[in-house]
């Protein structure tokens, strides 16, 4: 068994989470933009405090990585909030999700890690589900602006995971590389609503759902970058993100968003693809 898969499997819970509360946010009419910013005012200090009062906050040259993947995780989340205005949980999240592709390329590329049969059968089932999401023959005209945001989100996020594996391979601390992803996640996240409304805003009826999804994303990444301290994130990060899972059926029990045949082979295929890269 893969070291680490214990601790990627325990991310994927909490990321499971963390999507179904942006989705409950999204369905109360929170400002994706104000939620992302309220979010990371509770997620920065929570990471930093908890870093400092363990002695796990150590910033290094190797720990700019995580400075890397604070920007692109914030422009992930923020088109992921806002796809989710427009889109179904049970479709955009497993989307979301499959951002593991990316990384697990680009680390066998740029890293060196190993591409075996096994993890490129896996890969393989990850597209496949990718376009049974996608796609549904018979539907109402797709979301176009839904999908291309959720799919920026994707991409974004799928090189922040491979930053954050950058830094942790060049010997950063992972509670310092969350942590100084948190600082860059809130700095810009606040400029933005700064820019864009003159104005900070808080609005009490966002703190219900911003507080909750920013414990659950701290302990999801601290949880995902002490996973990849010990293994490979083209195995680690697909095994974490593959939260699409119970989002997608617990979406569509709370929202009574309809699981028709596409989505349930794709959901099958993304647990092939989820077991492939276990044993792999």
């Amino acid at each position: 068994m893969t070291p680490g898969i214990g601790l990627a499997l325990a991310a994927m819970l909490c990321f499971a989470a963390g999507d179904l509360i942006y989705k409950r946010a999204a369905a109360a009419g929170a400002e994706s933009a104000l939620f992302i910013m309220l979010q990371s005012w509770v997620y920065c200090p929570s990471i930093t405090l908890y870093a400092w009062l363990t002695g796990t906050l150590e910033p290094t040259v190797a720990a700019l990585w995580g400075s890397l993947a604070g920007f692109f995780s914030f422009t992930a989340f923020y088109n992921f909030a806002r796809s989710l205005q427009g889109g179904a949980v049970s479709t955009n999240a497993p989307i979301f999700r499959l951002n593991f592709t990316l990384t697990a390329a680009l680390a066998i590329l740029l890293l060196g890690e190993t591409l075996t049969a096994v993890k490129l059968a896996a890969l393989a089932c990850a597209l496949v589900a990718v376009w049974l999401l996608l796609a549904e023959p018979g539907s109402a005209r797709p979301d176009w602006k839904s999908l291309t945001r959720v799919l920026v989100a994707t991409v974004a996020l799928g090189l922040a995971n491979l930053f954050f594996k950058m830094g942790v391979h060049g010997g950063a601390i992972p509670e310092t590389m969350v942590a100084m992803q948190a600082w860059v996640f809130t700095s810009t996240s606040t400029l933005m609503v700064l820019y864009r409304d003159k104005r900070l805003s808080l609005k009490p009826a966002i703190w219900p759902y911003s507080t909750p999804a920013a414990i659950v994303l701290v302990t999801s990444f601290v949880l995902l970058m002490h996973a990849l301290a010990l293994g490979p994130a083209s195995v680690l990060v697909p095994v974490a993100q593959m939260s699409f899972m119970p989002t997608a059926l617990v979406g569509a029990a709370m929202f009574g968003e309809k699981l028709n045949w596409r989505k349930r082979y794709g959901l099958i295929a993304g647990v092939v693809s989820l077991a492939l890269f276990a044993v792999s």
